[in-house]
């Protein structure tokens, strides 16, 4: 069975649309060698209309430019691109295509896929936000950045439960940004303050 692997740029504050004048000051080697280690995981890129237009918008003319960033550029253009869109698209970008269906049961087909390693969402909030709530998130991968961004959209939103989670790894940058990385928890046994007040630091 596949993975599904979420990789976000995120704020302390939890904002994931990431600023560019927020997140450039802290993309050192280290964050460049996290990046890589999350898309060599993967040999199908899940990503939503937005971040579609936007990578596709900027990485082709990267790779033919053949600077500094171009082998990367062609990784992203060798491969296989789902894109997740209401709408029909034409797409410019080698290896693209639209994902067949709706999204929990399409992305459930593509894990079971004896042919795919894994499958790498980076960025596209909302469908991260729906597999999450469909249970089909397999790791979360955040880069957090040590700067309250105060306004953006933020990955997690208003639910009716809890979303529980268990760190699997950790990593500190120099910079400050904290790599985390995360899967999805059992909800714990509920608690109360009976169970934890002996916890409770004593007074002086």
């Amino acid at each position: 069975m596949a993975k599904v692997i979420s990789t976000l740029f995120i704020s302390a504050d939890g904002v994931a649309e990431i600023d560019l004048d927020w997140h450039f000051p802290y993309f050192d080697d280290n964050m460049g060698r996290a990046v890589s280690e999350d898309y060599d995981t993967s040999d199908v890129l899940l990503i939503g209309r937005v971040t579609y237009d936007s990578f596709a918008g900027a990485w082709p003319g990267r790779e033919a430019a053949g600077g500094d960033d171009a082998a990367f550029a062609k990784q992203l253009g060798d491969v296989r691109k789902v894109v997740v869109s209401r709408q029909p698209l034409e797409f410019t970008w080698r290896n693209s295509e639209l994902l067949d269906g709706d999204l929990a049961p399409a992305v459930a087909a593509l894990k079971a896929d004896a042919g795919i390693r894994g499958i790498l969402v980076p960025g596209s909030i909302s469908v991260v936000q729906q597999l999450l709530a469909a249970g089909l998130i397999d790791e979360l991968r955040l880069l957090v950045h040590p700067v309250a961004a105060r306004k953006g959209r933020r990955l997690f939103d208003d639910g009716d439960a809890p979303l529980h989670l268990t760190v699997t790894a950790t990593e500190v940058f120099p910079t400050g940004v904290i790599r985390v990385i995360y899967a999805p928890a059992e909800t714990p046994a509920k608690v109360g303050y009976d169970e934890v007040r002996g916890k409770v630091p004593e007074g002086n």
